[in-house]
């Protein structure tokens, strides 16, 4: 190997023209350029067009390698007479031409790196044909001795140079394709100088040219001729490639002002460099205007392997900034020919609003925006966790469900705004009573839960609930100055006892407050097992009460009112009873309150008015019936309409008609209240004050409100004649009713003493039990038909 090496090394010193040799070399060098830069052009073309430069650039490569090799073979000093057999050499252009040819029109179709490669190698063979053919074709006095230890060599290591070369040519890689030149210049050098060393020459002057032989002078000029023409194609081919270059500048320079327009950050690169960048990006990473060309993708976003992003797919990564902070983004790919080039264009997303946003949102999602508590999602993902977490330590906890007490009221007279600050306050005090590792949460409303990590001892979460009420309606929370007294109910569950689930914890935490609310609120209770059953109960008759109004199990009965004075029955009370078909008459109070807590007493109490309506049209002329409204129902605003229709359908005049409605329902828009009291009074119906004096601000409502008639609350009746403190209201509600022009009914009168009480004090009519208890529709047609006759009487004083 080392006696092969030597004797190229020697054939190249000493059987060579150096001068002929560098200009091989330079002939060689102008050639592949023009080979390539053709090549390329013909790549960028379409058509015909593309077909006829691809021609050129088969033609250019050809000549190159003919041109280098006869160069070469010019400068060959066999130091006895030569020349060249036309035949052969003919041959061995028409080889070369095929063979490259070949191998480029493969090279500019292939996509893949192994079609490349394998052009390359054709393109090799077409050269090696050349190389050898043509050498066969150099004719010497005497006789040639081929050394097949350097033929085989030189042809065996050429041909993967020429493969590489085609594969470097079409690289992406701006410095892998400036290598392609120099391995093709050195496949073709090793076949030359390989195969000319393998060469050994005896002289014999006996030897004769043939008479067709072609001396060395004589093809001078053809090689000349060749070389020029390479000149000139290299000259095209570097003209094609400045404007190439031209029009992808241009094409950059459109591309930058397009992206500058873009808000998102765009980098466009030439493989894993950045040729430019908009200014969001500039902008986005702190960097200097321009100043990011010729930076490496890696150096801005590390850990971004540009080859293996696919393209419209986003990936997360970080950018990183001229201060070397890194800044959150998402990266996405796009592939944008620009002339012949491929460039990677790389969209950059600034993705530091979204996660503040997203922040935002998961903060929003699982707090209670009003005061920062944690809310009811949150509050059950983490009673969840602790649920989980507490059966492995076997450790009791226990859930606290508060609901706070007279706060509609703050709503109702203050206003919303000041309810949440009321809100804000009562969780600074919720905050203030309970461990660290307590959790807290706002469950909506005014309704609050605690959840009790650790209450090992048996009284802890009553202890707990003790200090909450006390905290909550020990002193007054204070607004403007002005106190608002509180209270809370507080339900208790207590895990494992009370249940394992979750779900089942916060349930029977919801009875366990559901009864302390009916114990009087302002109290906790524990949860048993006797409230489920209460719970099944509550719920049957809400089940039974809807399918009472559906099936008409509801009837009216009525109580009547008598005249003070003359004793006759001037109008009846309308109460509503519902006839189960097994329990019976149900009486109000078991079914009343669920009824305004489902919404059901809007249908029922528009079922009252129709049928109350309808049966006192019947009667006697001059007899009213009087209709209970609930502060649902006045609220609704289509209540005078619904009147004004009943009113129609029944052909009960509205004189005759008297409503019902208790404090509560003045306490929350006066304005609309006291619109839908006049409409009502416009329309001829009377409005009666229920309950009078049991409410906050009783004479109040009476200066601002229009009544007819003021209804005193059978709780002051009760203790008369004898409790001086109840007799002293019971006159002056109804001496300060007749000065304000309202007549006066005192309810629940079941006694002589509290009748004639009531008739010396002046009140109008009277209602109770001694008059007549509330009688059925049979009943009362049957006293009807009684008092047509005579009056009816009331006791006797």
């Amino acid at each position: 190997m080392i006696a092969s090496l030597s004797s190229v090394i020697e054939c190249i010193r000493a059987m060579h023209d150096a001068r002929l040799m560098i200009l091989a070399g330079v002939v060689c060098a102008i050639g592949i350029y023009a080979a390539f830069a053709i090549g390329n052009h013909a790549a960028r073309a379409k058509g015909s067009a593309r077909t006829r430069w691809g021609i050129v650039s088969i033609v250019a490569s050809a000549s190159t390698a003919w041109a280098t090799h006869f160069i070469v073979l010019l400068a060959f000093k066999p130091g006895m007479p030569a020349a060249f057999e036309p035949v052969l050499t003919a041959i061995s252009l028409t080889c070369a031409i095929v063979g490259i040819g070949v191998g480029v029109l493969i090279s500019i179709w292939a996509r893949q790196r192994w079609q490349r490669f394998v052009a390359g190698l054709i393109v090799g063979v077409g050269v090696t044909g050349l190389h050898y053919i043509g050498q066969a074709a150099y004719l010497v006095q005497g006789t040639v001795a081929w050394n097949l230890r350097l033929v085989l060599p030189s042809i065996i290591a050429s041909l993967p140079l020429s493969g590489i070369a085609m594969v470097a040519v079409a690289s992406r890689n701006r410095r892998v394709r400036a290598t392609a030149a120099p391995w093709l210049f050195v496949s073709i050098a090793l076949l030359h100088f390989c195969g000319m060393a393998a060469m050994t020459l005896h002289f014999d002057a006996a030897k004769r040219f043939p008479d067709n032989a072609i001396s060395p002078h004589a093809i001078t000029p053809v090689v000349a001729g060749v070389s020029l023409a390479l000149i000139l194609l290299a000259v095209i081919g570097w003209r094609f490639d400045l404007a190439a270059k031209a029009n992808l500048r241009q094409d950059r320079q459109r591309l930058r002002e397009l992206a500058d327009v873009a808000l998102e950050g765009l980098l466009i690169c030439q493989d894993d460099v950045v040729v430019t960048a908009n200014d969001s990006v500039e902008l986005l990473s702190g960097h200097a205007p321009g100043s990011l060309s010729g930076y490496f993708i890696s150096s801005l976003l590390p850990g971004l392997d540009v080859s293996s992003l696919p393209e419209r797919e986003e990936r997360e990564m970080n950018l990183i900034g001229a201060d070397g902070l890194e800044v959150p983004v998402r990266v996405l790919r796009r592939e944008v020919a620009l002339g012949h080039k491929i460039q990677t264009v790389i969209a950059v997303r600034d993705q530091r609003e979204r996660i503040k946003t997203e922040a935002k949102m998961r903060l929003l999602a699982f707090s209670d925006p009003l005061t920062g508590l944690a809310n009811r999602t949150r509050f059950f993902d983490l009673l969840a966790v602790h649920t989980a977490s507490r059966r492995e330590r076997d450790q009791a906890s226990a859930i606290l469900i508060l609901d706070l007490d007279r706060f509609k009221a703050v709503n109702d007279m203050l206003g919303h705004a000041a309810g949440d600050i009321v809100l804000r306050m009562v969780a600074d005090r919720l905050r203030s009573t309970l461990r660290v590792d307590d959790v807290l949460a706002r469950l909506g409303g005014d309704e609050f839960a605690v959840l009790q990590t650790s209450a090992e001892e048996a009284d802890a979460a009553a202890a707990l609930a003790a200090r909450i009420v006390k905290i909550i309606a020990g002193s007054p929370f204070l607004l403007d100055g002005q106190p608002i007294h509180l209270g809370a109910s507080i339900g208790i569950a207590i895990a494992p006892d009370d249940g394992e689930d979750p779900a089942e914890l916060m349930h029977n935490a919801d009875l366990a407050l559901y009864a302390a609310k009916a114990d009087g609120r302002g109290t906790f209770r524990r949860y048993d097992v006797s409230l489920d059953e209460k719970m099944r109960e509550r719920r049957a008759i809400e089940a039974g009460l809807r399918l009472a109004l559906a099936e008409g199990q509801m009837e009216l009965h009525y109580q009547p009112l008598a005249d003070a004075m003359s004793g006759r029955i001037t109008s009846v009370e309308a109460l509503v009873r519902w006839n189960h078909p097994d329990r019976g008459l149900v009486p109000p109070l078991d079914f009343i309150g669920i009824a305004e807590e489902t919404g059901l007493i809007v249908p029922l109490g528009a079922w009252v008015l129709n049928t109350a309506c309808a049966e006192a049209a019947t009667w006697p002329e001059g007899m009213r019936v009087a209709v209970n409204l609930s502060p649902a129902q006045f609220r609704d605003r289509s209540l005078v309409s619904l009147i004004v229709t009943t009113l129609h359908s029944t052909g009960l005049s509205p004189g005759r008609l008297e409503l019902e409605i208790t404090e509560g329902v003045l306490l929350s828009d006066e304005g609309g209240t006291l619109e839908t009291l006049n409409e009502l009074r416009a329309l001829g119906v009377h409005v009666s004050m229920d309950d009078f004096g049991t409410g906050y601000s009783s004479l109040s409502y009476l200066r601002k409100f229009p009544f007819d008639k003021i209804k005193i609350d059978q709780s002051f009746v009760r203790q008369l004649p004898h409790d001086a403190e109840s007799a002293a209201i019971v006159r002056a509600i109804i001496t300060m009713a007749k000065c304000l022009g309202m007549s006066t009914t005192v309810e629940g009168v079941e006694t002589s003493e509290q009748l004639n009480f009531s008739i010396a004090a002046g009140c109008d009519t009277i209602q109770g039990y001694l008059i007549s208890r509330p009688l059925n529709r049979a009943s009362f047609a049957s006293l009807i038909a009684t008092i047509s006759k005579a009056p009816y009487p009331l006791v006797s004083t």
